[in-house]
């Protein structure tokens, strides 16, 4: 900035007399910087001259006071002397600030309340989220929601409205506290009740509900971004729905929002950690991740820790951290170092960086863990009798020690061939030999993807092999991954062919082939047939994947090995990848090679036992020798088997029993270093351990490294000025449609300050005051007059307040996308109020799925009691959500989402005429229509407005629906056909009784009262 010109100073002041009588409205006798100052500061100016010291202009800071007055931006009580004013107020485009190109223009109150703010001093205050909140004095036995609202409606000369009737009351706690409409008889009963504490009865019967948790488990979702699938690339399944539970039981068991905290953050770190606060540590595995082969391990370390830093800032702090992932933030004091720092927090948790997520922990009920029990104590019994002493196996152990020292003499003749080359006819598999011998093959998937490859292939392996008088070849297929010893799914292969040439192309003879294990039908004698087509032929060992097997090949005549190089090639015809997946070749010089494949080779551990004199062996050797024989002594046959049988049961029920992937702490903690913009390829930055951000009050750790289980305690911790406000802000936008202060995940100088200052301290001190009691805080909300209000608007009040922001008057406002759906299945009276559970597909348009490969998936619609579960429950597919959640505005949950959209488009209405699981929930209303009123159509339509609404029609309603029932009854009269179309969708069984046409008639006024604005709008 240039200095003021003295004309231009003795200019200004007449300027600004004027231009503050002048204003439009009038400015506060005491300009406050938090509420007046800092969000015009904060839009205009941080951007150049802020907190970034990498961006600032000029060198010059506005976000701190006496950075500020160092550079003369500003003279207190001058307003005439400061060259911001000056430059706020210039003609000049090159001196105008803000600068012409970048798009802001002050206007010109904001021009008024900075000069006078300035003539008052230019006082600064910290921001006001930062600072600790006060709890603002309420008279004893007041509701402090009333006495704040009402005293800021005094002060800006607004009168509250009056409460709504009891009808609209009624249905609004349902909406708010569960999610489903109430029955009539219900709100009847609740309009007959004129007790004095029938209000109060209503709230705690509906706290009470199961179905409480499960309502106010949708907003903490969004927040925490649960999702069923993993996000990036084929964005595959992961196993976290019983997290979706833990979320649901927390808030219907109204555990302390800061164990629930804790509990998410660091529920394994916990001293007394269990099944339950492990599921709830979920939370830091819901981020997003990839399975795709090319990416690079070290930019997805970085996402992922971007994404926990960023999910912690929305869900509990309230503040926009993402930008400090390249720079310090512009507007806020959080710096790169504060982001890096909360990012090594989560450094220590175990997990794969790339590719498929753990199955996770069991998570069993009461019942499971029973069971479970009782499975691990048969098995636990039958092996304490298994491993017990049996003199009585002595003779055949003796027996079968000195056939396995014979079976490991006879191995001793197989020498190992180390192929030079491997390479096979296709590129989509990779094969590489390495220096032991071992030849490994891998599927690559990228090729595989885009070559389209049937899976068929031909490998090549090439040797040398100078030894005389080799009298046969032997291939193993070396079992080292699930599933099996073959690269197709079941771990099959099919060696259709195999043929080995010396030199240029001269076929070595085979005389016969034999195998340790052969598939039906497809015997070892079929690969040497020459027949290499087709899938009937060849060698395949399914039902002997799980080891490793042998094939033998017994040569015509003895081969004397010379220089000549020896190609041995393998053909794999049947296709689907059902070739070998890691090999070994070996030669003999012993006569007969294929005439004893099968003989079962000791481990090298037994067999070193076994070659010791039995004199000489320790007692532990010993022991393992017996415990050998026992695996095949045939007197325990019997035994093994009932042992394998109980272990089998146990595994069957530990595979079957629900999974949840959770945070596991590895003493070896991932470094964290800043990344200069954010660059993950650049490993010059400093390395910086967990640290709580440095503008933010903490206790003092001394010279301990925080964890998780710190940070959870920081963040519930009365010296942290955010979480309360975060939480209670969030919680008045569920009641009122918008938060006190708008901008929910951003309480930062980019943010808003909130309409109530007063009384969003006073609700965060009132929550940590009840011991972080979420439902206390949610009572105290519903019980008050200000909740009670009317949402018809006073026209004064519209014109005073037109977005409702002080709260003269309730909000209206549509219905989540989950309640919508529950609404429509409640009224139907298909819906199944399970609590908990996997989560469910609802009926989706084929072919929606069709572009989600790695695999290609296709979507199958759950069927019985599944397809009627709450919409909190549906799967949520990130990269496809559900179609019906996005034209009602529910979040991919890719990020945190603190507040949804709320958008009216005609998309809306035609999922609700047509999505089949509103046609569906219209005929099954229908038929209740039908079948639970058994009078005239008058009747019937009173019944159905009063199901569905809770209410009478009116005169013109019930004569429009009593028109829609005539005409579409004659028109399905006429055509049945028309009738039997529109009622076979969904899977709800039709009633046997009612006549179809009739049925579909009715089914369209159930659709037209299930797309009122009053069923999708909460009021």
């Amino acid at each position: 900035m240039s200095p003021v010109s003295p004309a231009r100073a003795l200019f200004l002041i007449p300027l600004l007399g004027l231009s503050l009588t002048a204003a439009e409205a009038p400015l506060p006798d005491k300009v406050e910087f938090n509420r007046d100052i800092r969000p015009i500061l904060s839009d205009n100016c941080f951007y150049c001259h802020g907190n970034d010291p990498n961006h600032r202009k000029a060198k010059l800071r506005l976000d701190l006071r006496d950075e500020a007055l160092t550079k003369e931006a500003f003279v207190p009580g001058k307003p005439g002397e400061s060259l911001l004013v000056d430059r706020i107020l210039s003609e000049d485009e090159d001196e105008l600030m803000p600068p012409p190109d970048s798009h802001k223009k002050l206007s010109k109150r904001q021009k008024d309340l900075l000069a006078k703010w300035i003539e008052q001093g230019a006082g600064y205050q910290q921001h006001w989220s930062y600072e600790k909140p006060v709890k603002a004095e309420v008279p004893a036995g007041t509701n402090g929601v009333d006495f704040l609202v009402r005293k800021r409606l005094s002060v800006i000369g607004l009168e509250p409205s009056p409460e709504a009737d009891k009808r609209t009351l009624v249905r609004r706690l349902h909406a708010d506290l569960t999610g489903l409409p109430p029955k009539p008889e219900e709100v009847a009963a609740f309009v007959a009740d004129n007790s004095p504490d029938a209000y109060a009865k209503l709230v705690d019967r509906l706290l009470a509900s199961p179905h409480y948790g499960e309502r106010m488990a949708i907003g903490w979702l969004d927040v925490v971004r649960f999702a069923d699938t993993i996000g990036y690339h084929s964005d595959n399944p992961r196993n976290v729905w019983p997290y979706r539970d833990w979320v649901i039981a927390s808030f219907n068991a109204n555990k302390p929002f800061d164990r629930f905290t804790v509990e998410q953050l660091a529920g394994d770190l916990l001293p007394d950690a269990t099944q339950e606060t492990r599921v709830g540590s979920a939370f830091n595995r819901l981020l997003l991740s990839t399975e795709e082969g090319g990416a690079q391990a070290k930019d997805y370390e970085q996402r992922m820790l971007t994404d926990r830093v960023r999910a912690v800032g929305a869900a509990w702090m309230g503040q926009t951290t993402g930008c400090a992932q390249c720079h310090d933030h512009k507007f806020d004091p959080f710096t790169m170092r504060d982001f890096y720092s909360l990012g090594a927090f989560f450094a220590d948790i175990k997990e794969p960086i790339l590719g498929r997520r753990e199955e996770g922990i069991m998570v069993l009920d009461e019942a499971g863990e029973k069971t479970l029990d009782e499975l691990s104590a048969k098995v636990s019994a039958l092996r304490t009798d298994f491993s017990k002493p049996r003199p009585e196996l002595a003779a055949g152990q003796a027996a079968w020690e000195t056939a396995a020292l014979a079976a490991v003499a006879k191995e001793a003749a197989w020498q190992p061939v180390a192929p030079l080359k491997a390479s096979t006819a296709k590129k989509n598999v990779i094969l590489k030999a390495e220096k032991d011998g071992l030849v490994r093959a891998s599927i690559d998937e990228k090729r595989n993807a885009r070559m389209q490859n049937d899976g068929t292939d031909t490998y090549t392996l090439s040797a040398k092999v100078p030894v005389k008088g080799i009298t046969g070849f032997r291939l193993t297929a070396v079992k080292e991954k699930s599933p099996g010893i073959g690269l197709a799914t079941n771990g099959n292969f099919v060696l259709t062919e195999i043929t080995v040439t010396a030199g240029k192309g001269r076929k070595l003879a085979l005389a016969r082939a034999a195998a340790t294990f052969e598939q039906n039908n497809h015997p070892a004698s079929s690969a040497i047939d020459g027949k290499t087509e087709g899938q009937d032929n060849g060698w395949a060992v399914l039902g002997g994947t799980g080891t490793d097997q042998a094939l033998i090949l017994e040569l015509a005549e003895p081969f004397d090995g010379s220089a000549e190089e020896l190609a041995f090639t393998l053909a794999f015809a049947f296709g689907s990848n059902h070739e070998i997946a890691n090999l070994r070749l070996a030669h003999t010089t012993a006569a007969s090679p294929a005439e004893a494949p099968g003989a079962a080779l000791p481990s090298p551990e037994i067999t070193a036992i076994l070659k010791t004199e039995s004199a000489g062996r320790k007692p532990e050797q010993t022991a393992k020798l017996a415990e050998a024989y026992r695996q095949i002594a045939p007197e325990l046959e019997s035994l093994r088997a009932e042992l394998a049988t109980a272990e089998k049961a146990k595994a069957d029920f530990e595979a079957s029993a629900p999974k949840c992937i959770v945070s596991v702490s590895d003493t070896n903690h991932r470094t964290v270093r800043i990344l200069p913009r954010g660059n993950w390829m650049d490993e010059s930055g400093e390395i910086v351990k967990a640290a709580l951000p440095h503008y933010l009050p903490s206790k003092d750790l001394g010279d301990r490294t925080p964890d998780r289980l710190d940070l959870g305690q920081w963040l519930v911790s009365r010296d942290n000025p955010l979480t309360a406000r975060t939480v209670m802000n969030r919680m008045w936008k569920h009641f009122f449609g918008t938060g006190l202060s708008k901008v929910l995940d951003d309480l930062g100088a980019q943010g808003e300050p909130p309409v109530n200052p007063e009384l969003l301290d006073w609700l965060a001190c009132e929550f940590m005051d009840s011991g972080w009691d979420y439902r206390h805080m949610v009572r105290i909300i519903v019980m008050s007059g200000t909740y009670r209000q009317t949402s018809v608007a006073k026209p004064e009040l519209v014109a005073a307040d037109p977005y409702n922001r002080e709260c003269a008057r309730q909000s209206p406002f549509r219905h989540d996308a989950e309640l919508i759906r529950d609404h429509a299945l409640s009224v139907s009276g298909l819906l199944v109020p399970r609590i908990g559970g996997p989560s469910v597909k609802p009926y989706q348009p084929e072919g929606y799925w069709e572009n989600l490969n790695f695999p290609v998936r296709t979507y199958v619609a759950d069927t019985g009691e599944s397809q009627h579960r709450r919409g909190l429950y549906t799967w949520w597919q990130r990269s496809f959500l559900h179609p019906s959640l996005v034209a009602f505005d529910a979040p991919s949950r890719e990020e945190c989402t603190a507040e949804r959209n709320r958008s009216n488009i005609p998309q809306q209405a035609l999922v609700l005429l047509n999505d089949p699981t509103y046609v569906e929930a219209a005929r099954a209303f229908a038929a209740r229509i039908l079948s639970e009123c058994q009078g005239d159509s008058t009747q019937r339509i009173h019944w159905a407005w009063q199901a569905a609404l809770q209410r009478d029609p009116d005169d013109e309603e019930a004569a429009l629906a009593a028109n829609l029932v005539a005409k579409h009854l004659a028109e399905y009269r006429a055509d049945p056909a028309a009738a039997g179309e529109l009622l076979k969708v969904g899977l709800a069984p039709l009633p046997e009784k009612l006549d179809a046409s009739e049925l579909a008639a009715w089914t369209h006024v159930a659709r037209v009262l299930l797309n009122l604005h009053e069923s999708v709008t909460r009021s």
